[in-house]
Parts: C-alpha cells; sequence; structure tokens
C-alpha cells in the first residue's frame, strides 16, 4: 500500500495557521473566571497611559462614539506570524463588550512584538456596523495615526475618517506595526 502526500500549499498554511489561532483563543473563554475584570483593569490602565502620554487622544475619545481598545497584542513569526490580544469596547467610558484580535501573516519575517492600540469609532454608522458584524476586520476605512500625532490629531482625521486607529506602546524586534489583516471577534472572558 503506498501512501500519497500532497504538497503544502500556501492556502492551506494560511488556513491552518488562522484555524489555530483561533481555537487558541477559543480555549480563553471561561464563563465564570476573573476575565472580564483582568481585561478592564488592563484597558483602564492603557486608557490612562494613552491620555497622559498623548493628550489629544482624551478629546478624541470624548467627540468618539465608541473606542475599542486592545491593551496588549502580541506577534511572533518565523515566516510564518501570528498574533492575539483581547481587549474590550467602550462607550461612554463604560465597557459594552469585550473583543478578541486575531491576526496571521506569512511572508519574510522574523522577531516578536507587543503594542497596544485604539480604534475610535467617530461616527454611529462605524460603531454599528463594527457591533453587528460576525467578526470585523480592519480594512480601508480606518485612518492610521502615528503615536506623535495622538497629540494633535486634526479636525481633518476625525472628520473624513469614519475609524481612527491609533497604534502605541510598541516593543519587540519586528519593524513596524499596523492592524491591517487583524479580525475582531467579541468574546465572553
Amino acid at each position: 500500500m503506498t501512501t500519497m502526500t500532497r504538497p503544502l500549499t500556501r492556502r492551506g498554511l494560511i488556513l491552518g495557521a488562522g484555524s489555530m489561532l483561533t481555537l487558541t483563543a477559543a480555549c480563553a473563554n471561561g464563563v465564570g473566571s476573573n476575565g472580564a475584570s483582568t481585561i478592564d483593569a488592563r484597558v483602564d490602565a492603557t486608557r490612562d497611559f494613552l491620555f497622559s502620554r498623548y493628550p489629544g487622544t482624551r478629546d478624541l475619545a470624548q467627540k468618539a462614539y465608541g473606542v475599542l481598545y486592545m491593551p496588549l497584542v502580541t506577534e511572533a513569526g518565523f515566516g510564518i506570524g501570528g498574533g492575539f490580544g483581547r481587549g474590550a469596547l467602550r462607550i461612554n467610558d463604560v465597557t459594552v463588550d469585550y473583543y478578541a484580535a486575531v491576526r496571521a501573516t506569512i511572508g519574510f519575517q522574523i522577531g516578536a512584538q507587543q503594542y497596544a492600540h485604539a480604534l475610535f469609532f467617530m461616527t454611529e454608522a462605524a460603531l454599528g456596523d463594527f457591533r453587528q458584524s460576525d467578526g470585523w476586520a480592519v480594512g480601508a476605512d480606518a485612518r492610521y495615526a502615528l503615536p506623535e500625532q495622538g497629540a494633535s490629531l486634526g479636525k481633518e482625521t476625525t472628520e473624513r475618517s469614519p475609524v481612527v486607529a491609533l497604534v502605541f506602546g510598541q516593543s519587540g524586534l519586528i519593524a513596524g506595526a499596523t492592524l491591517a489583516g487583524i479580525k475582531y471577534s467579541r468574546i465572553i472572558p
């Protein structure tokens, strides 16, 4: 009897990595755990750091219909990479939902990094689309702001962009951090 082996395709590799990250994220959903209070404490610390380091973000948050804070996203890669983080969506600075962010990448990469990010939903429609979606992925409707711009995000950014994404607190060995390709899913911590 002969055994046939199928060559590993790029598509199969990406799907396998994405499935593995999703299963790993699902294992962290423990009903009755203290996960919600842990996430809320991290979100509070992240929000306070963001507002103190980049004072203009306080005004941005007040104008936003909602803010998704992701206190810690960890990414690692060696050809194939992935990332995971958990956070909370706040409306009027009150947590309304918890989310997991999952990312899978393939390409020339090596190293690991951690960072925080916040998504400011500047329109009611953008917030509604995010909350009603079955897994929302960052795309062309998000305007990315550099941390240095956080202190002075202009009127043009907040009036023309339905979602403003701010990446900050980076540390690690992978150059740069973007949110492209991150998928957000509602979780029960």
